[in-house]
């Protein structure tokens, strides 16, 4: 049988996937690569874009969707030998990419093209397409010595195995936990669907009882809704405490801390050996923000903006705790638990009430529908029919044509939690737009994009004999649309050049732009009303309840703004102003963090950093405030919808402006000039404030 990894006529091949074809596939790519690369470098004539670097496009693509399919999957279908392949292969790939970002010859020839006449003929697209190549070979040290330059390429290594490990460790430690109970009476409180998911996760063990993990459909609900303080508790410290020398199965070898203190150091070495002072300005160098500073002024200056309604918040939280809740002593672990309780009490509702109407087929109906009409699409499920392959049974898979019938993009949905997926919600891509030349008959055909969207959520569960449909509460429901959002970045554009098509080439601080800016139609009564439905009695979300809903929009903002640009700091902080061997340790600096920023001050025993996976052991190191940085853009972009509404209907108009002016450019030019053409000025930061409630006089 032919290997899948190498078959790229179409869309992967899950189903026929197996583990011993991953090694083969890597190596015979990373041989083809490294031939093809040799024969351009030697090559005598003078580089133009399609004997040089559209070769070079060609075969890196190749390799990065092969490798992109393995990664993907030890993402969602994780299992003891699909993750020794991986690893095993890991070091190959990053090998391959350092050394061709440190390849002089390459290097060379990039700037031979960009100073002969063949640039000045190039589309807007490719001139920076060019110039960031130039960026980044000089960022993956094509300008060291021979010497610093194989330094620099066994850190590279060095690092993507321990952001692997990192990534291990905290998905065992999280599937190492399970917490069975017997006792109805000590689960009070959690509702009846939390439970019934419990008790089936426990029959599946053949036990008796519920079962609940650290996974968050499990422990959230737990934890805001348990009655049962020590139970709380015990599952509070099993969740800070993942992947530390204080976990509870004590598996030492899967403490992410000096992991982190490892990746601190080599991070900083690298830096240094770029000619940077901190790790820090080497991310900035591809970002919208120019240096360290400005990220921390600006994270200061949203902190004294939210600082006075966090404390407000808290204050509140605080004396309903004492007097309706017998919580004088207000912890970590009531937190969640005494916010709802207040939430319940001020605004008359409960998350548990409202997730009743968001079954998911009507959330995804309602979600199409909506971009269905901002941007003229059409959105349709492939049927069982097509055989498309999935790597699950409960991933669905979706065409997306434009209003002409032409199949644009496509994309998987995988959205229930799983053990043998990590946590969270992401948008990766499968396949990248961009035309290719077929030189044996002189024509050309557009590559249609294809996007991994993945979440956590509760999966269906039987009720009364019958499969009830999955429901999202109302914060799931935006983290759908904002992953959905990042997929629409990806799949709308009409950028016709790989390196810069769909948020390849976007600014790091800027790529959360459309996935935040569609949060903001969770919030729009036209939108919500069409994609509800009570999953008993088929009625659509009341108004009263959403008006209560959007009453209690802001209910704690200051305190979850603050906890963000705690977390920003931290990450900023760490990356431009710590030295792990100089005494302070990366516990101590959080501390002192917390100590300036948070209003809340979680107990010593809260292990953060270790599960802090945006950092560690993904692409957000001294980048995390680009969640707060983006926001800003966000925010100010839908303010041109909210100005644009015609009787509280979202305008097709400004939708057709923001197609063509921020998701078709993809990367092909700055995300400023992006932000600017459609908005008709620079970002403004009242907008978010305004959508925070939080005024300023």
């Amino acid at each position: 049988m032919s290997n899948p990894l190498l078959d790229f006529s179409g869309l992967p091949h899950f189903a026929e996937i197996q583990v011993e074809y991953i090694t083969p596939a890597m190596n015979a790519l990373l041989k083809e690569n490294r031939a093809l690369l040799e024969q351009i470098r030697n090559d005598p004539s003078t580089p133009t874009w399609q004997n040089f670097v559209q070769p070079v496009v060609d075969a890196n693509e190749r390799l990065s969707r092969a490798w992109g399919q393995v990664s993907h999957l030890n993402a969602v279908m994780n299992n003891p030998q699909l993750r020794e392949a991986y690893n095993e292969n890991l070091p190959l790939i990053t090998q391959f990419y350092a050394e061709l970002s440190q390849d002089l010859k390459l290097f060379e020839r990039f700037k031979q093209l960009r100073n002969s006449a063949e640039f000045d003929r190039l589309t807007d697209a490719r001139k920076k397409i060019v110039d960031d190549e130039l960026r980044d070979f000089r960022l993956g040290g094509a300008e060291l010595s021979v010497e610093k330059k194989k330094r620099f390429l066994e850190i590279q290594e060095v690092l993507s195995k321990l952001s692997s490990k990192f990534n291990d460790n905290l998905l065992d430690a999280t599937n190492a936990y399970n917490l069975y109970i017997d006792d109805k009476e000590a689960l009070k409180g959690i509702p009846d669907d939390v439970l019934q998911m419990a008790q089936e996760q426990a029959a599946t063990e053949g036990k008796t009882g519920w079962k609940f993990t650290l996974h968050m459909p499990s422990y959230l609900p737990l934890m805001q809704y348990a009655d049962n303080r020590e139970l709380r508790e015990k599952i509070y410290r099993a969740y800070v405490t993942r992947a530390s020398e204080l976990e509870t199965e004590l598996k030492t070898e899967r403490d992410n801390m000096p992991i982190i203190n490892s990746i601190l150091k080599l991070r900083q070495e690298a830096a240094i050996l770029l000619g940077y002072s901190n790790y820090a300005e080497v991310s900035l160098a591809t970002k919208m923000a120019t240096s360290p500073q400005q990220v921390l002024d600006f994270l200061k200056q949203l902190a004294d903006k939210a600082r006075p309604h966090a404390e407000k918040d808290l204050r509140e939280l605080r004396e309903f705790a004492a007097k309706q809740l017998n919580l004088p002593d207000l912890q970590a672990w009531d937190l969640a638990y005494a916010s709802e309780k207040l939430r319940e009490e001020r605004y008359a509702f409960s998350d548990q009430e409202v997730k009743q109407y968001f079954p998911e087929n009507k959330v995804l109906e309602g979600m199409f529908h909506l971009v269905e009409s901002l941007y003229g699409l059409r959105i349709t499920k492939v049927s069982a029919e097509r055989n498309i392959q999935t790597w699950h049974a409960d991933v669905k898979f979706f065409d997306i044509h434009n209003a002409s019938g032409q199949l644009i993009g496509q994309f998987y949905l995988d959205l229930y939690a799983r053990p043998s997926k990590r946590g969270g919600a992401w948008m990766d891509d499968a396949i990248t737009r961009r035309r290719i030349e077929n030189k044996a008959n002189n024509q050309s055909a557009i590559q249609i994009p294809v996007a991994y969207l993945t979440c956590n959520f509760s999966a269906p569960v039987k009720a009364n004999h019958h499969l009830r449909p999955a429901l999202f509460t109302h914060a799931e429901v935006i983290v759908l649309f904002h992953e959905f959002g990042h997929g629409l970045h990806h799949l709308l554009t009409q950028v016709e050049d790989l390196s810069v098509s769909g948020i390849n080439g976007v600014e790091w601080d800027a790529v959360e732009l459309p996935s935040q800016f569609m949060e903001n139609f969770c919030w729009e009564w036209s939108v919500l009303q069409g994609m509800t439905q009570h999953v008993e009695s088929g009625q659509s979300l009341p108004r009263t309840l959403f008006d209560k809903m959007l009453k209690a929009k802001n209910f704690q903002s200051g305190m979850q703004m603050l906890r963000q640009i705690e977390f920003a700091l931290f990450d900023m902080l760490i990356h431009c102003d710590f030295k792990p061997d100089a005494g302070k340790t990366v516990l101590q600096l959080l501390s002192e963090v917390r100590k300036e920023i948070a209003v809340i001050i979680p107990p010593d025993f809260n292990r953060f950093p270790n599960s802090f996976a945006h950092i560690f052991a993904g692409g957000y190191a001294a980048g995390y405030y680009s969640y707060k940085w983006a926001e800003v853009l966000s925010a100010d972009a839908y303010s041109l919808f909210e100005e644009t509404q015609i009787d509280g209907a979202v305008n097709a108009a400004t939708g057709s402006k923001f197609i063509k002016e921020i998701l078709a450019v993809g990367g092909s030019r700055p995300a400023m000039e992006s932000f600017v053409a459609f908005r008709g000025r620079e970002p403004e930061l009242q907008a978010l404030l305004r959508h925070n409630g939080i005024v300023i006089a």
